[in-house]
This record gives C-alpha cells, sequence and structure tokens, in this order.
C-alpha cells in the first residue's frame, strides 16, 4: 500500500471517530430509557425501553342525559267543560180576562175537557150546547175541524159534536141509483139551531180564554208558526164563499156510503158537499152566525 493511501484511511479513521465523540456530547439519552454499557469482548445486552409511565389524570364524566319521559301510549283526552243546562219548568198556560184583567192559570191540554166544560155551562143554552158536543179532548177536536175546513175538506172522524148517527134517507129509482129525500136535510137541525143560539158575545170570550190551549193543540199537529185565530178565519171564510146548489140530488152507492151521481156535485171540495147535506135553510142560519164571530175575531 502507498504512503497517501495509508493517510486517507489515517484520516477517515480520526474523522469517524470525532464524529461519534460529538455525538456522545450533544445528544441525551432518551426519557425513560435505560443505557447499558457493555463492556468490550461481552456480548451486546438489548436495550428495552422502559414503560412509559403516564401521568393518571382525574376522569371527568359528562351526567348522564336524562331520559326522555316515556310517552304515553294514547293522546290524552280532553273532556270539554261542562255546560250548565238550565232546567226548566214544564210550560203553564195562562190566560187573561180581559174585563176583570185577572190572570187565569189553564190546565194541561191532556186535562182541559173539565175546565172547557166549566166554561160551556156558563154559556146561555149551555144544556143543549154540552148535548151536542163530543164528551172528550174538545180542544183538539175543534183545532182538527177548523184545520180542515180552512183547506176546504172536511173530517168524517174525530168532530168536536156527536155523530148524527142518522143514515142519509134516500128514495131508489133503480138498483143503482137513488135520490136524496128533503128530509135528510132535518138531520142537522138539532146542530144547528143549538150552534146559532149560543151568545156570541159569551163564546168569544170563552175562545179568547182558550187561545193558548187552542194555539198549542194547533202546534201538535206541526203548525207551531202559524197563528190559530187566521185559520179560524180562513175556516169561516171558506164556509162563507160556497154556493148553495140546487136539488133533487141523485145518489150512488158503489159501497157503504152515497156518491153524488152528478161528477161536478161530487167533485166539489168536501166542505161544499158536506153543507148541500145539510141543507140551504141550514147553511144560512150557519152562515149569518159565522159572519158575527168573524166580525170579531
Amino acid at each position: 500500500m502507498s504512503k497517501s493511501g495509508l493517510w486517507a484511511i489515517a484520516g477517515i479513521a480520526v474523522l469517524t471517530l470525532l464524529y461519534l465523540v460529538y455525538l456522545a456530547v450533544t445528544l441525551e439519552a432518551p426519557e425513560g430509557t435505560t443505557t447499558v454499557i457493555v463492556p468490550a469482548g461481552s456480548a451486546i445486552a438489548v436495550v428495552e425501553p422502559a414503560p412509559t409511565i403516564r401521568p393518571s389524570l382525574p376522569q371527568t364524566r359528562l351526567p348522564a342525559a336524562p331520559e326522555p319521559a316515556a310517552l304515553a301510549a294514547a293522546a290524552p283526552i280532553i273532556e270539554p267543560a261542562p255546560v250548565e243546562v238550565e232546567q226548566r219548568e214544564p210550560e203553564v198556560s195562562v190566560s187573561a180576562d180581559e174585563e176583570d184583567g185577572v190572570v187565569v192559570q189553564l190546565p194541561s191540554l191532556n186535562d182541559s175537557d173539565e175546565f172547557v166544560f166549566e166554561g160551556l155551562r156558563a154559556l146561555q143554552n149551555s144544556a143543549a150546547l154540552i148535548r151536542v158536543l163530543a164528551s172528550e179532548q174538545l180542544v183538539r177536536r175543534f183545532v182538527v175541524l177548523v184545520d180542515n175546513l180552512s183547506r176546504g175538506e172536511f173530517p168524517q172522524t174525530g168532530l168536536p159534536y156527536r155523530p148524527i148517527g142518522q143514515e142519509m134517507p134516500a128514495s131508489s129509482i133503480d138498483d143503482n141509483l137513488f135520490v136524496m129525500d128533503e128530509s135528510a136535510f132535518s138531520r142537522f137541525d138539532q146542530v144547528i139551531d143549538t150552534f146559532i143560539s149560543i151568545d156570541t158575545d159569551q163564546s168569544m170570550s170563552l175562545y179568547r180564554l182558550l187561545s193558548p190551549l187552542f194555539q198549542q193543540a194547533y202546534a201538535e199537529i206541526g203548525n207551531r208558526n202559524i197563528n190559530f185565530d187566521d185559520t179560524l178565519r180562513s175556516a169561516i171564510n171558506n164556509v162563507l164563499r160556497t154556493s148553495n146548489v140546487e136539488g133533487p140530488f141523485q145518489l150512488v152507492k158503489p159501497s157503504v156510503m152515497f156518491l153524488y151521481a152528478d161528477a161536478s156535485i161530487e167533485n166539489l171540495r168536501d166542505i161544499n158537499k158536506q153543507l148541500i147535506r145539510v141543507g140551504p135553510e141550514n147553511t144560512d142560519k150557519l152562515k149569518v152566525k159565522l159572519r158575527e164571530f168573524l166580525a170579531q175575531l
């Protein structure tokens, strides 16, 4: 080996030694490690890092969030506030006596018959009047009759007077045709004469006294908002507007009841046909009395 080669190797060795010394001076042993100096000629021991000891910090736990309230199985039912209902006493009809200024407490409609008959007994010719009148539910029967007459009709049952009880007398022309006897009109004489004999002023005073009961009975048959006085006026006017029909009157009897053989008569309104049965004289008497009532109604 040349001299220059030896110097080169020596220079490298010196530089290497100086670098190792520099590292030994400037570098610190890592914290938490142990350096073991192994004497020359000994086996190199494995340097194991010491376990890192971390300072124990106090653990802070967040408070547990409150559990949500359990939902109700169903939405709560909110009851409406109680409503106070006014308890009404049963209505009691009252009527005022215009002359004396006395307020009269009327009975119920169902119990009105005795009160009505007591009022009828105070009328002129009351005994004859009570004999021809029906014995019960007079107010309701009178209202039904008036309601029918106001529409040109005439009820066959439920009349406020007792049934005549006599069949229409008729003479037979042949097996199918009959003629009404003039004596048929007299069946109604007692009813008409009794009616026209009552005092108009007295009877109108009684009508006014019973007016709330008439109105109540009228409401029962579906006429709650109609004034019964107006209906009574219409009924009277329907009777007054009828015309007398001259006889003789031929009849047929297809069933139990007689019918007028003349279709122009049979097709008249019920109220007209009823007045034909009453007869022209009785009809004229009836109209005179009804005009007196209408003037005071």
